[in-house]
């Protein structure tokens, strides 16, 4: 199993955002993390990222080994890299500039260079882009910038949060599909969604959270086929 997380807890003062929740993610699977607005999504994917500004309590193994209480420096060398909401890129940087932060922590310059060649591939729209500075591009084209920045660790689990938001639809079927490219390149996917049906269609497991615990979990196609399950957590149908 590549990621176990048991009895996770995020408090920020005196709110509980994350309440008791456990989970797992095989290798090279793609999983859902659903819900509205509030429902702890975003706390879940920062915890395991390192950057949590709660008060984390639980486990959190990856490969077997306990990263909870790391910094973000580590947990990205260790194997985990994600596309946070909102991009957060570097606006007055270049496109190339962005995605090549995605390296910092690397020191096989070679590989390297045959990474960042892979994401130009993957993202067929940015090599046209590279000289333009990042705070100019759409915001689907800024997404794939974060994207590739996230994919310039070499991750064995990529975090995606929201990567949709905002985004116009012929943008959100373009990320939606990145998701099985990455998938297919061997790397294991954790996305943070309400576009629930399109993230449906993507994933091989989904959970749904509401008020910070997972109060739905099964097969993702199974789940988007049910209107009981769709109407009464997705708003879907």
């Amino acid at each position: 199993m590549l990621l176990q997380i048991k009895d996770l807890e995020v408090r920020y003062g005196g709110i509980c955002a994350v309440n008791q929740v456990s989970l797992q993610v095989e290798k090279g699977s793609v999983l859902a993390i659903l819900g509205a607005n509030g429902a702890g999504k975003s706390s879940l994917l920062d915890s395991i990222m390192g950057v949590s500004q709660g008060k984390v309590r639980g486990s959190i193994l990856f490969n077997g080994k306990e990263i909870l209480g790391q910094h973000a420096d580590a947990i990205v060398r260790r194997g985990v890299s994600m596309s946070p909401e909102g991009r957060q890129l570097f606006s007055g940087l270049t496109v190339d500039e962005n995605v090549r932060m995605g390296g910092f922590l690397r020191r096989d310059l070679d590989q390297l260079q045959r990474a960042r060649a892979e994401i130009l591939t993957l993202f067929p729209r940015l090599p046209r882009r590279l000289k333009q500075l990042a705070g100019t591009l759409s915001g689907g084209e800024q997404q794939m910038v974060a994207v590739g920045r996230a994919l310039m660790s070499a991750p064995d689990l990529l975090l995606m949060d929201e990567p949709t938001l905002g985004l116009a639809p012929i943008f959100i079927d373009e990320i939606m599909e990145l998701i099985s490219k990455i998938r297919d390149r061997g790397i294991t996917v954790i996305v943070v969604e309400q576009n629930a049906s399109k993230a449906l269609a993507r994933a091989d497991y989904a959970h749904v959270m509401e008020k910070g615990r997972i109060v739905l979990s099964g097969n993702a196609r199974e789940m988007a086929q049910r209107d009981d399950i769709a109407s009464a957590y997705l708003g879907t149908k």
